[in-house]
């Protein structure tokens, strides 16, 4: 991925944006051509001649040949013989679908191929990579589809609304405002990028292979409509004492919430909910200090956490209903410390150089920090008062909770033998330290997203 951001990221935007220029004001005849042919069928000897130029193209890109770039972009890009121009398309569209399937076959999923795609390049590349995973989910049917992989095409919200594959390049184009030409070139970049992603640990059943995996639901609906209460009367109030006892309640509710669910699952040894992988996304700035605070989350939760540097996200592994709470929450204490960050407003020293940057780094550090220790204390409470109820049935749900962890943390090491601990710089702005655990302090421990039946 390094390479392909050396050739495609922002930092060449100047030497990029004038080969652009060049490329559309001589490519422009390709758009809207009377000979263009997009309705004339491919000859085979054109479509095999598009390939053979789409495969150089691509090859070139990613060497930083510029001057093969642009020649065969030009030879794409001429209108050509009657169907040239829907050789074209329906190539550049089977190049992108093929390497989409591709990028799932080494692990990767919709959601992080398109926002990779967003990171190397950007967000128009980023609904051309989400157009190419719409079209290469028509293959299979729904029921054969896992419900983690449906709930990220669901939040993507693309479908094939292209008709003909061939009509795709030009009708992106005028989707999206650009010359035609310059979605081939994006097209080709894109290709770039899904050809270079790295291999992940496949996390869920690819499409069309097997029966998803069901999770079964025995949440209680008293419990969840008592915790959504406390969170919302916790949101309502405009005191912070208020908000932090009525969602330490909450917490406590949650964690007795897994005991029990726990004590239903809790059948011979080794029975029990599937420990399952999610990847979370961790972005810049100061992504080693959010990278803590997912961790401090899942500890809470009884999930680990792998944390992927180089691609900006992390895994987070534990049983279904664990892996989502944790989701749900960091989200909304990102949120939270992040506004409550912006509002400090931007930080000077004594000298009157800027010190945002060291105060903010600060503020995550210490706001991640105590988010743990009120997210432990209350776990701990929660499930006391849990294993306190049930021994009276006879029932030790301590081993049970200590024989889930051992689960999580086996299956942990498993997927990830070769994990090593790492741990972020403490940063030491004083100012920006009190903030950070302040904020924690009045942060509400939101989970009402995964508490949803």
């Amino acid at each position: 991925m390094n390479g392909n951001r050396a050739l495609m990221g922002k930092d060449d935007g100047g030497r990029r944006g004038a080969e652009e220029r060049r490329n559309r004001r001589r490519l422009r005849r390709w758009a809207r051509h009377p000979g263009d042919g997009a309705s004339v069928p491919a000859p085979p000897g054109l479509t095999e001649h598009a390939r053979r130029l789409v495969s150089h193209a691509v090859d070139a890109l990613r060497r930083g040949d510029g001057v093969r770039v642009e020649a065969t972009l030009a030879e794409l890009c001429e209108p050509g013989a009657p169907g040239w121009g829907r050789a074209v398309g329906l190539t550049l569209f089977g190049a992108l679908e093929r390497r989409v399937r591709t990028a799932w076959e080494r692990g990767w999923q919709p959601a992080e191929c398109v926002r990779m795609v967003v990171r190397e390049l950007d967000r128009t590349a980023g609904a051309l990579a989400a157009d190419m995973v719409a079209a290469e989910q028509r293959r299979y049917p729904r029921a054969r589809i896992a419900p983690e992989w449906s709930r990220q095409l669901r939040e993507l919200g693309t479908r094939p609304w292209w008709g003909d594959d061939a009509d795709h390049p030009h009708l992106f184009a005028d989707r999206h405002g650009l010359d035609r030409g310059a979605v081939v070139l994006l097209a080709l970049r894109v290709a770039v990028v899904l050809e270079g992603l790295p291999e992940l640990r496949r996390l869920c059943p690819l499409p069309g292979e097997g029966a998803p995996v069901r999770i079964d639901d025995r949440s209680d609906p008293v419990k969840l409509a008592r915790i959504r209460g406390l969170l919302a009367k916790a949101e309502a109030t405009e005191f912070p004492e208020e908000a932090e006892a009525l969602t330490g309640r909450a917490q406590e509710m949650m964690a007795r919430h897994r005991i029990d669910y726990a004590a239903l699952s809790a059948a011979p040894v080794g029975d029990g909910e599937e420990v399952v992988g999610r990847r979370i996304p961790v972005e810049e700035p100061y992504e080693a200090h959010r990278a803590a605070l997912l961790n401090v989350v899942a500890r809470a939760n009884r999930c680990k956490v792998l944390w992927h540097q180089d691609l900006g996200m992390c895994t987070v592994m534990g049983q279904a209903h664990d892996v989502h709470a944790t989701g749900a929450l960091f989200a909304s204490l990102l949120v939270q410390a992040t506004t409550a960050m912006r509002l400090a407003g931007p930080v000077r020293d004594g000298q009157g150089r800027s010190a945002t940057r060291a105060f903010r780094s600060a503020f995550l550090a210490a706001f991640a920090d105590r988010v743990g220790e009120r997210l432990a204390e209350a776990a701990r409470v929660g499930e006391e008062e849990a294993v306190r109820a049930r021994a009276g049935e006879g029932r030790d749900l301590a081993a049970v909770v200590e024989r889930h962890a051992r689960r999580v943390a086996e299956a942990f090491r498993s997927a990830f033998p070769g994990a090593e601990r790492a741990a972020a710089a403490q940063p030491s702005h004083p100012l920006g330290l009190n903030a950070g655990r302040d904020a924690a302090d009045a942060a509400s421990l939101e989970v009402r997203e995964a508490l949803s039946p």
